[in-house]
């Protein structure tokens, strides 16, 4: 474990305190749930999507980035069906 100093205002603090989320009592145990969920979700976006690494490499050899827009929401739009 890690410790890590956050400075935050008084306004979201009394918002975590008010009532306990997601099973959890405690403010401090609620913001280590909503940064853990939200880096894995930036993770899983942005570090290990092999279509944004795709798009990424594209774009640096000149492709269009309209192109490539249109290429990912083709492939997302084949893989809902």
């Amino acid at each position: 474990m890690f410790q890590l100093i956050l400075v935050i205002d008084k306004q979201n603090v009394r918002g975590l305190t008010k009532a306990p989320h997601k099973g959890l009592s405690g403010y401090q145990a609620l913001l280590k749930s909503y940064v853990s969920e939200c880096l894995r979700r930036d993770e899983a976006v942005y570090l290990f999507d092999a279509n944004a690494r795709f798009a990424e490499a594209l774009k640096k050899r000149g492709v269009s980035p309209e192109l490539i827009d249109a290429a990912l929401e083709s492939s997302r739009n084949e893989a809902a069906a």
